[in-house]
């Protein structure tokens, strides 16, 4: 995962580490979205097996946590689109 850097941090890195941050960002959020589509699919099976419970709230709490990673990336995209990179 990416090591999370605040805006300062991301202004001292030069555009080639931008890019390659960019890169991974692109793969993370890629594996995020299949790990959601995963638990949203344990959340709806165990519904239709009339089985919720505490099992069924795990797979919630990780999509939870996974969608707000994913908000924290923005920073990383702003820097990116100040600098005009691709």
């Amino acid at each position: 995962m990416i090591m999370r850097m605040n805006r300062e941090d991301l202004l001292e890195l030069s555009d080639v580490e931008l890019l390659k941050k960019a890169k991974k960002l692109k793969y993370d959020t890629f594996i995020n979205a299949l790990l959601i589509g995963f638990c949203i699919g344990i959340v709806v099976w165990s519904v239709a097996k009339n089985t919720w419970g505490f099992l069924t709230l795990i797979p919630l709490f990780f999509i939870y946590k996974m969608v707000n990673k994913s908000k924290n990336d923005e920073e990383l995209k702003a820097v990116l689109k100040e600098r005009n990179i691709k």
